[in-house]
């Protein structure tokens, strides 16, 4: 009995010895407090935009300082100057930034020049992971799209985007619809000549030359109509039947929308929807925020939310976002910090929290919760829009992007406004591209997007 006795306590405190050591939040093995202690007094600066989402992570801040003591500050600046501002502080090494903020279409220049640090020195270190990172409750698409590059994640989704199709319920209902058009082709021979009438225009396509022309107006018509940018051996496809056929498609799209349509940047074809000029936009997830606020928008109670429309290749809407990553030439303390502020404001535990501060949480979990459905019932077709219809290529992710992007937003402007046909301007950007994307199709760098 007594030796009996002797091996149970043993074997006893052996398993309670096992357990003890095994991470959990229940028993406190890990916490946000004790992992930020080292850190406590660093200071860490954080880019971000002027839009919603980084307001709401201004405001989540204070609490993430008091559990942690590390101070965060950031530097607000418009998206047209993000790029410049952190390439030039890469370059110069003077890490003003220590959380950097990457576009779907920077990813693979901030890695490739080593400006940005592979996450995987914090996620596998014990002292620094959070148990509860949990990296697939991301949806794929932008865990892949906006912080991984030649399958190494960079970056975290943070402030994150699809295209949508907005509509005003109201003006498509005195115009005889009880729906949103399908497709591209019914938005545009159907519900096109009815609501373009009285001063007020059917549809309104943000297309103002810049970022806006080449990601948000032409690269949303090419691939609903089977076209693409490039082929798989990087040279251009813009001349294919397909894409040829989404560009003239928008051309004649134009005679429903307001005149000055390619002075439209985002805030004015918002406001478009948002006053009642227009009766439908395709515009990212995050400016609901603004269209259904009483505030900012006369049209709440009319205010309807679908996926964008079908072309004859199918939905293939707008894919855009961003993610928290981490200046390579930050000193080591302030990297960890920023790991834990990534961590953080990025979380599961966070993620409903972000979202009612105006926030878009790139968290699947969050977009099937029947409490967040309620309050904000776009969830549906943006949950939707990302597991079935994202397009991670939707624009290229290589270091050469912005060359391109520019090269569309001068020849995609003169195309709409009717100085050279879609076909030149196809066969100018082609022969820029082809200069651009040279050491690629010659195979002197790997096809990497």
């Amino acid at each position: 009995m007594r030796k009996g006795f002797v091996l149970f306590l043993v074997l006893a405190l052996l398993v309670v010895g096992v357990f003890s050591a095994t991470p959990s939040r229940a028993q406190g093995t890990w916490s946000l407090a004790e992992a930020a202690k080292p850190y406590a007094g660093t200071e860490i600066r954080a880019f971000f935009l002027e839009r919603p989402g980084y307001v709401a992570a201004q405001q989540m801040i204070p609490e993430f300082e008091k559990i942690t003591g590390i101070k965060v500050t950031w530097d607000v600046t418009p998206y047209e100057n993000s790029l410049e501002k952190q390439t030039l502080d890469f370059t110069g090494g003077t890490a003003q930034f220590d959380v950097v903020l990457v576009d779907v279409v920077w990813i693979g220049n901030f890695a490739a020049n080593g400006w940005i640090v592979p996450l995987e020195k914090f996620y596998k270190n014990p002292a620094l992971a959070d148990p509860e990172l949990n990296l697939d409750g991301f949806f794929p698409i932008l865990l892949e799209s906006f912080g991984t590059w030649n399958n190494v994640i960079y970056g975290l989704p943070f402030d994150n985007y699809s295209g949508l199709l907005y509509f005003n319920k109201c003006m498509l209902k005195e115009a005889g619809f009880d729906r949103p058009p399908d497709t591209w082709e019914e938005l545009l021979n159907v519900y096109g000549p009815a609501l373009t009438k009285d001063g007020k225009y059917a549809f309104a396509l943000q297309s103002r030359r810049g970022e806006t022309q080449s990601a948000d107006s032409f690269m949303r018509v090419i691939w609903p109509f089977g076209g693409s940018l490039l082929k798989e051996d990087f040279t251009p496809n813009l001349s294919s039947p397909e894409s040829l056929a989404g560009l003239k498609f928008r051309q004649e799209l134009m005679k429903y929308m307001p005149p000055d349509i390619v002075a439209f940047d985002h805030d004015e074809t918002v406001q478009a929807l948002a006053q009642g000029q227009v009766a439908m936009i395709t515009e990212w997830s995050a400016f609901y925020a603004t269209l259904s606020n009483p505030a900012t928008s006369r049209i709440t109670d009319c205010l309807g939310i679908t996926v964008e429309p079908a072309g004859p290749a199918g939905r293939r809407p707008a894919l855009g976002g961003f993610s928290l990553a981490i200046n390579s030439s930050s000193s080591e303390a302030k990297q960890a910090a920023a790991w834990l502020f990534i961590q953080w404001i990025t979380s599961e535990a966070k993620a409903k929290e972000y979202a009612e501060r105006g926030g878009v949480p790139g968290r699947r979990s969050v977009y099937s919760d029947p409490e967040m459905i309620a309050k904000f019932p776009h969830y549906p077709a943006l949950a939707e829009s990302w597991e079935k219809y994202g397009n991670p290529v939707f624009r290229p992710r290589f270091p050469e992007w912005p060359a391109i992007s520019d090269v569309i937003a001068q020849f995609g402007t003169e195309m709409m406004l009717g100085n050279i046909s879609v076909e030149e301007g196809v066969a100018r950007i082609e022969a820029e591209m082809r200069t651009i994307l040279r050491d690629y199709i010659e195979g002197r760098l790997p096809r990497l997007q």
